[in-house]
């Protein structure tokens, strides 16, 4: 009977040490998760009912070489919703139809997207209407999982008028955002995709700030939240431009209504991009928020390819703009000299090997030295001059000079020119070896040899500056920035300069393009018609150097015309009148629509000044 109560003790010890243990190890817990862990759990009940939301920050400014604006920033709403389910979206979206104008095409598209339910708010659009904003915004309640915010979206005052240069904005792909992540870029984000909104995204996009909102347990908002500091976004940096406006909307202006193709100007001192203009072009304001398919699908069919940068990446034949390049060529290898004359006279073909090569003059033009074959455009005497070269020679020259390269341009979809690397290009492209009569066709522009207007330019670049060419730029460098020589002719100045007077006598009397020459201004030109294959029309060229009679030359000028016919009557009067229009203004002499010596005659306005030269 004594042992009974013994062992009730030694249970209720037993009992109690259990309880104290359990007890323990429960305070040990609630210390844990309440005093240790505590700003883990806070933390995850706020993200169970905090939403983190970019801030959007204000791209930076685009300007042209004056301040006028290219591209900049107004106020505007995008609307967006917070995921929840597939079904629940959909009713949202068809309730929302009553008061925001949605496409079938963009409604489709959201719909398929909020099955996925992703794990961040579903931009419905980036360009809302105010009137839209305002009746959602009276309706908060029925929209629960709505976002408006108020974000800056691009506009460009110039709409079509340097769309190609400029480029446009869109929303972040997923390609884009796994290529960027380590950059802080973020869904949503708004970033360049195209021209100089691309190539300097880095710098005109800024960095995104952050906010918060709070939800319920429905992830319905109830409101921002002020109990976690937001961090503010940073505007972008602005880009000043060698683009002249001006000189872009006078193009445009005059460009041959229905053609298609391209005008490049070039400042002679910096290299600077003064125009970049491609016909047909683009309104990049259709970009600037949700692009709807069928406006992208619009200009992805369209015929004409408004997209289609011609100025920086449609090659042509060059055709006897390249006839200046076989001059150079020669010049540098002392093949020829400015006062010689070939052995054969043009009397309008000429026979190489077992074939005969015609001259665009049926007649002939009889004995030339170099400047007279710029002049007249002689093919017979360049023909002689390409079989001097010999194909080798040319190939390792032109390669060289850099015709099967990029001009280097600060644009991300710079084409460079198509160029045989070397005497295996015919074998790897055609199935053939090429024998030696080839460079007959190479050295009046034609054959394997393409290159865009802005390579065409480059290379006059360097025509005018003595030999040496830095790469074309659209961006204004700083004080203590140099672009450096990207073409580089081992031409002595006073070779090159018969080159330049053989363009000079294009624009005088009996020259290719006197019909073209204008007042004020010293105009250096060199025509070309282009092959197009086919029975359609052949391309129209005109290439120029300018600047006032008597000093050096401050700028060139390159273009292109599809189909257009023949240079001297599409290209050159346009080139003519944009170098008119653009060196009139840099000397302030009052700027007038009569320009050519033909617009001249045809005014029945005086001519002594061009009858004098």
């Amino acid at each position: 009977m004594r042992k009974r109560p013994r062992l009730s003790r030694a249970r209720a010890t037993t009992i109690r040490i259990a309880v104290l243990a359990l007890l323990g190890l429960l305070a040990g817990v609630l210390f844990r998760y309440q005093v240790v862990a505590s700003e883990a759990w806070l933390l995850e009940a706020q993200s169970n009912r905090l939403r983190t939301l970019a801030v959007p920050a204000p791209r930076g400014v685009i300007r042209d070489r004056a301040g006028r604006v290219l591209a900049d920033n107004v106020p505007g709403y995008s609307i967006a919703i917070i995921p929840d389910r597939a079904d629940s979206m959909v009713a949202t979206l068809d309730r929302m139809r009553q008061h925001l104008e949605i496409s079938d095409r963009r409604y489709r598209e959201l719909a398929r997207q909020s099955g996925t339910r992703p794990a961040r708010p579903v931009l419905i659009t980036l360009d809302a209407p105010f009137e839209s904003v305002a009746a959602l915004q009276e309706r908060r309640s029925t929209f629960a999982r709505l976002l408006i915010e108020s974000r800056p979206k691009r506009r460009y005052p110039a709409r079509e008028v340097g769309s190609h240069a400029i480029g446009y904005v869109g929303e972040i792909d997923e390609t884009e955002l796994e290529v960027r992540r380590d950059e802080g870029v973020a869904p949503g984000q708004i970033v360049g995709k195209a021209g100089l909104e691309a190539q300097y995204d880095r710098v005109l996009g800024g960095k995104p700030g952050t906010r918060y909102v709070e939800v319920d347990a429905q992830g319905r908002i109830i409101g921002s939240f002020s109990g976690v500091q937001g961090v503010a976004s940073e505007p972008g940096s602005d880009l000043d431009l060698h683009l002249d406006l001006e000189l872009m909307e006078w193009i445009h202006r005059i460009f041959p209504e229905g053609r298609n193709g391209s005008v490049v100007m070039l400042d002679v001192p910096t290299g600077g991009v003064l125009a970049l203009y491609s016909a047909p072009a683009f309104d990049p304001n259709v970009f600037a928020g949700v692009v709807d398919r069928r406006d992208w699908e619009g200009y992805a069919r369209d015929r004409d390819s408004p997209l289609y940068h011609r100025a920086v990446r449609g090659k042509y034949p060059p055709g006897s703009q390249w006839k200046l390049a076989t001059a150079a060529m020669a010049l540098e290898l002392g093949l020829v000299t400015p006062t010689e004359r070939m052995p054969v006279s043009c009397r309008g073909s000429f026979v190489f090997g077992n074939r005969a090569y015609r001259c665009w003059k049926e007649e002939g033009h009889g004995s030339l030295q170099l400047a007279e074959a710029i002049q007249h455009s002689c093919n017979v005497y360049f023909y002689q001059l390409g079989a001097r070269i010999g194909l080798s020679r040319t190939l390792e020259i032109g390669n060289r000079m850099g015709f099967g390269t990029r001009c280097g341009i600060d644009l991300p979809q710079d084409a460079g020119g198509t160029f045989p690397e070397d005497m295996g290009f015919w074998e790897r492209r055609f199935g053939y070896e090429p024998r030696e009569g080839e460079v007959i066709s190479l050295s009046i522009g034609q054959g394997p040899n393409d290159q865009t207007p802005l390579k065409m330019a480059q290379f006059l670049l360097a025509i005018a500056r003595d030999g040496a060419a830095p790469p074309p730029v659209l961006r204004r460098m700083g004080a203590d920035e140099t672009p450096g020589d990207a073409w580089r002719l081992d031409i002595p100045p006073p070779h090159l300069e018969q080159i330049r007077e053989g363009m000079r006598r294009v624009m005088s009397p009996g020259g290719t393009a006197y019909a073209s020459s204008i007042e004020h201004f010293d105009l250096l030109g060199k025509t070309g018609t282009a092959q197009s294959g086919g029975d359609r029309p052949t391309h129209a060229w005109f290439s120029a150097i300018a600047g006032p009679h008597g000093a050096p030359p401050e700028v060139v000028a390159v273009a292109l015309v599809e189909f257009g016919g023949g240079g001297s009557e599409v290209a050159a009067p346009l080139v003519a009148k944009a170098v008119d229009f653009y060196l009139r203004g840099e000397h302030g002499i009052r700027r007038d629509t009569i320009q050519t010596l033909r617009e001249h005659l045809q005014a029945g306005r005086s001519i002594e000044w061009a009858t004098g030269r």
